[in-house]
Order: C-alpha cells, then sequence, then structure tokens
C-alpha cells in the first residue's frame, strides 16, 4: 500500500463518522505548492465556502503557498468568510493528513478566527 492510498484510508474513516452525526465539514487538501480548504455542507453535496493560497486575493498577501504563513492566512480567510455566513461550528476533517506543520497552522487559525471544532 503506498502513501497516498493509505491517507485516503485514514480520511474514510474520519468522513464516515463526521457523516454519521451530520456536522458541517471544514475538509482540507494539501499539495506541495498550495492548501486548500472548503467548508462542506452537512449533507455533503455543497460547497459553502472556501479558501486557498491560489486564489487571487491570498496570492497578493503570500508569495509561496506551500509554508506556515501562507497556511495560517488561508485559515483565517476561510473563518471570516464562514462567520460571515454564520457558521460557527464546523467538524475538521484532515483528509488523512498528519496534524502538524501547515494543517495545524490551518486549524489554529480557524480557530482563532472563531470556528469552533
Amino acid at each position: 500500500m503506498n502513501t497516498k492510498q493509505s491517507r485516503i484510508r485514514r480520511a474514510r474513516k474520519t468522513r464516515a463518522k463526521i457523516a454519521a452525526v451530520k456536522a458541517i465539514r471544514l475538509a482540507i487538501l494539501r499539495t506541495n505548492t498550495h492548501i486548500y480548504a472548503q467548508i462542506i455542507s452537512a449533507d455533503g453535496g455543497t460547497v459553502l465556502t472556501s479558501a486557498s493560497t491560489n486564489d487571487k486575493e491570498m496570492r497578493s498577501l503570500v508569495p509561496n503557498g506551500g509554508n506556515v504563513a501562507a497556511a495560517t492566512a488561508v485559515g483565517k480567510r476561510l473563518a471570516e468568510k464562514a462567520k460571515g455566513l454564520g457558521i460557527e461550528k464546523v467538524a475538521f476533517d484532515r483528509a488523512g493528513f498528519k496534524f502538524h506543520g501547515r494543517v495545524k497552522a490551518l486549524a489554529e487559525a480557524a480557530r482563532e478566527g472563531g470556528l469552533v471544532f
């Protein structure tokens, strides 16, 4: 089993638990060059809001999308957008990625921005 298959297997467990409690989900995707975050409805069918280092506004703020500073900026931006929509409580879906580095920075920034998870 390769690394990607292992990550997807870990992610499947988390998503099943989140779906069982019917929670709004904060899902992330981490690549070498960028980090993406989406808030997805409880039924899993609609993206309510999103932020990434690939957005136009974020590219001007962060020159490199693959570092902790960029992940922190994305977390803050996503929390602002969620607050604007009236979303406060979410379930954190780290998509099988380890909770450290950029993933942890995004999560902590989103919590500081007012999201509860």
